[in-house]
């Protein structure tokens, strides 16, 4: 049984100069963009083929490893940190934690 929390990746972005990076923990995903939503919708771009090709595509033979490929702890640390120093109000204009639905489609039985 998939617990609710499966279905969420934890991501964070941060500003470096005129570029946003964001990163995906859960898959060990990057993307960059001049903007966080350009950055953002990049990165939810490649978290949909990502997950597609390890459930059903060319890489499904792999889905254990892929599925579970998280990043190391120092990227995890930043991120809590992110997260902790956004809810108190700092660095929110240059660092943004935040959370995806994995991209799924509801099947419906007959």
């Amino acid at each position: 049984m998939v617990r609710p929390s499966q279905l969420i990746v934890r991501c964070y972005g941060e500003k470096q100069g005129s570029q946003w990076s964001v990163m995906c923990l859960d898959f060990t995903l990057a993307a960059q963009g001049a903007s966080f939503s350009e950055a953002k919708a990049k990165l939810n771009s490649q978290i949909e083929e990502y997950v597609t090709d390890a459930l059903g595509g060319v890489d499904a033979e792999h889905a254990p490893y892929l599925l579970y490929r998280r990043a190391p702890l120092v990227y995890w640390l930043k991120y809590y940190r992110i997260r902790l120093q956004a809810w108190s109000r700092r660095l929110v204009r240059t660092h943004k934690a935040f959370d995806e639905a994995l991209p799924l489609v509801v099947a419906h039985c007959a």
